[in-house]
């Protein structure tokens, strides 16, 4: 998956819809025929182990996000443009992040917290990144997230000041987008990788 970095060129005609079950068709669309990143189908975080999560990517993962987005689950954001989906942004209570549970460097204290709730990744479409997409992604996220109870918002983007990344590593985004939406520092566990949060009302 891979976000942008930077708003350089602002789209203002995007609009911004939940993940509803009468959006799978979208959902397949903005993930394109790769499935996102190599048959990602945000299923990354979603699953406990990398071996478990290799045996799923691809037709398998994908038919399990279908099956979270056809029951009302809710896994995310579509970001529109002209009528067509161009991004994706993954926003959820924590706890349906299981992955996180068992990372070394990214494990909550309260990993049960419901009202903690996660934005681990964005994917932004080819020829759609760059434009300030991931930024209203973003900011639909934190009302998103506020208007079904959470009182914090949690992300592990990518310190792009600490080396060149390539656009396939920046799909957690970077610290800049997220500090441009209230978010602060609150743990660094490696020089490229933060924790960041923001309260919500």
């Amino acid at each position: 998956m891979s976000a942008n970095a930077t708003s350089a060129q602002h789209v203002d005609d995007v609009t911004i819809h939940p993940a509803e079950p009468d959006r799978w068709d979208d959902v397949v669309e903005a993930f394109g025929s790769n499935g996102g990143c190599e048959g990602c189908w945000c299923m990354y975080w979603r699953v406990p182990s990398g071996p478990e999560y290799d045996r799923m990517r691809g037709a398998p993962a994908r038919a399990e996000f279908s099956r979270l987005v056809r029951e009302g689950e809710v896994p995310g954001l579509l970001a529109y443009h002209d009528g067509h989906p161009v991004g994706w942004c993954a926003v959820a209570p924590r706890p349906a992040y299981v992955r996180l549970r068992s990372s070394r460097t990214l494990r909550p204290a309260e990993p049960d917290d419901t009202g903690v709730w996660a934005v681990p990744c964005f994917y932004i479409k080819n020829g759609h990144r760059r434009h300030g997409v991931a930024d209203q992604l973003l900011a639909a996220a934190v009302r998103h997230a506020e208007r079904h109870g959470a009182h914090t918002l949690e992300a592990y983007p990518t310190d792009s000041e600490h080396r060149r990344y390539s656009s396939g590593e920046l799909h957690m985004g970077t610290v800049d987008l997220f500090t441009r939406h209230g978010f602060t520092e609150t743990e660094r566990p490696s020089p490229g990788r933060v924790i960041m949060r923001r309260g919500l009302a």
